[in-house]
């Protein structure tokens, strides 16, 4: 879907498809580089990340497994507490393998900080995040992000897998809503 699609429903475009995918180009030529030799494991998180593990990896030079999770943490509203529930594992055994996470974006980091922990508990050999954007200033713990496709402002976006009311998830670019359509 492109924005034009959505009329007066999309407030501005912050990031464009062509955007995203040159700078999915230049994270996949350093991911490439930085695991040369060497095997690993791609960890998409569910659902958002769909947009990013699928473009990402098909422009990687190495031959890599993928594999999922979903998992959420609750709290109130909107806000992420930290307690995070898994709601779909991994079917791959991480014992002794490279993993790099793919997320689609960072904010309070604490869902993230739970799953590195997990993956490292799990006798993963190394653990990595990439992820397509990150909101600076706004995390509560702190993550290393050795990838990181963009930083954004402190706003909540839709499109390239993210998502409002499971909408939106497929267009092409990153953007804000108009505030109609979220009652804002």
């Amino acid at each position: 879907m492109e924005a034009a699609q959505l009329g007066n429903d999309l407030e501005k475009v912050l990031i464009t498809e062509e955007q995203i995918q040159q700078r999915l180009q230049e994270l996949a030529e350093q991911i490439d580089s930085d695991y040369a030799g060497r095997d690993f494991l791609v960890v998409g998180v569910l659902h958002g990340a769909l947009m990013v593990v699928a473009d990402l990896t098909r422009k990687l030079k190495s031959a890599v497994e993928i594999d999922w999770m979903a998992i959420s943490s609750y709290g109130s509203g909107t806000k992420s507490s930290g307690v995070v529930r898994i709601l779909k594992d991994l079917d791959t055994d991480v014992h002794g393998r490279h993993v790099l996470i793919v997320e689609d974006i960072i904010d309070s980091g604490l869902t993230l900080a739970w799953l590195k922990d997990n993956l490292e508990t799990r006798g993963a050999a190394s653990v990595q995040i990439a992820a397509a954007l990150r909101k600076p200033g706004v995390q509560r713990v702190e993550v290393d992000v050795k990838y990181v496709g963009f930083d954004i402002p402190n706003e909540f976006v839709v499109g390239y897998g993210l998502d409002y009311d499971q909408k939106y998830r497929n267009l092409n670019c990153v953007g804000t809503l108009a505030p109609h359509v979220y009652g804002g």
